[in-house]
């Protein structure tokens, strides 16, 4: 197999400067940003080995249908899978018009090209009893009550207020006690303010009154057993065997409460705007997922209970 060849510099310029802009004007998190790195790289060397020579930005204005289409097929014959590669792909435009709304040429012959149909996977939300089963066995799972105290809470803050694991668990003491609403920083850096349920606020107040650590405004809410901060691997493992006690698949992780938070409060009436922005998602496209779990749930009930099915 031929080695890939080394990137010119004036590509490796423009590659840092797209990738600079991502960040700074698309608020693009540290993990997106290593991704679109990972994406146009792939692209970039299979370029350099599919003619010979290192790509240069000028040098792109003569892509083709072609050498999209063959470093598609490229990327799966290495077991990329369609999801991966629309996504590949995506980045790969990205930085293509980019560079050449910069360098003045046109590229849209080669981005015309079609990418890989995928079905997006649904959301798994459990059910409204399940989640609550869920937060009843975590509160005597344990034989150290704090613990199971601080479980509960964690699992209520994902749950009633859609939390992502590592938003509850980044969570300090200044911001206890919890007033009617929380900021709260996601990904990307995006905050957002999400009401608080006085029954989330009732489960933090009992971790606390039984903590062992003290709150301090600079130390971390949750705490694991020896006084750090609290890891998402305890909580998962934790999530683990309570699934397994109740008989729950093994998509019933920490993140499907936030899915069934968001789920159950379409289901309710809740409006996919105002759901956006309670999950921090940055594109509604994002939140509209949640429609589909809505209908094929409606299908499944329609089809168990209708008479003439």
């Amino acid at each position: 197999m031929t080695p890939p060849l080394a990137l010119a510099p004036a590509m490796a310029d423009a590659l840092a400067r797209w990738l600079d802009g991502e960040r700074a004007t698309r608020d693009r998190s540290a993990h997106t940003i290593t991704a679109y790195q990972g994406d146009v790289l792939a692209f970039l060397s299979f370029l350099g080995g599919h003619h010979g020579t290192p790509a240069l930005p000028r040098g792109l204005a003569g892509l083709t249908q072609s050498d999209m289409r063959a470093f598609a097929a490229a990327e799966r014959g290495r077991g990329l899978s369609s999801r991966s590669l629309a996504r590949r792909l995506s980045a790969v435009r990205s930085f293509l018009r980019w560079l050449s709304d910069r360098e003045g040429f046109d590229v849209s012959a080669a981005l015309s090209a079609r990418g890989p149909r995928y079905r997006r996977s649904l959301p798994r939300p459990l059910a409204p009893e399940q989640a609550r089963a869920v937060l009843d066995l975590a509160g005597i799972s344990h034989d150290t009550p704090w613990v199971a105290a601080r479980d509960v809470a964690v699992l209520t803050l994902l749950y009633g207020l859609g939390l992502r694991i590592g938003e509850a668990l980044a969570l300090d003491g200044r911001d206890w006690p919890m007033a009617e609403s929380l900021a709260v920083r996601g990904k990307g850096g995006r905050d957002r303010v999400v009401p608080v349920l006085p029954v989330a606020r009732t489960a933090v107040a009992e971790y606390l009154r039984l903590s062992p650590w003290g709150v301090a405004p600079d130390e971390p809410l949750f705490r694991g057993v020896r006084g750090g901060r609290l890891a998402a691997g305890a909580i998962q493992g934790g999530m683990m065997r309570l699934r397994q006690s109740l008989g729950l698949p093994e998509t019933a992780t920490p993140h499907a409460l936030r899915h069934s938070f968001a789920t159950h409060l379409l289901a309710a009436g809740g409006d996919l705007r105002t759901i956006q922005q309670l999950l921090g998602h940055a594109s509604l496209s994002t939140t509209q997922v949640y429609t589909g779990v809505d209908d094929a749930h409606l299908l499944a009930v329609h089809r168990a209970a209708h008479p003439r099915r």
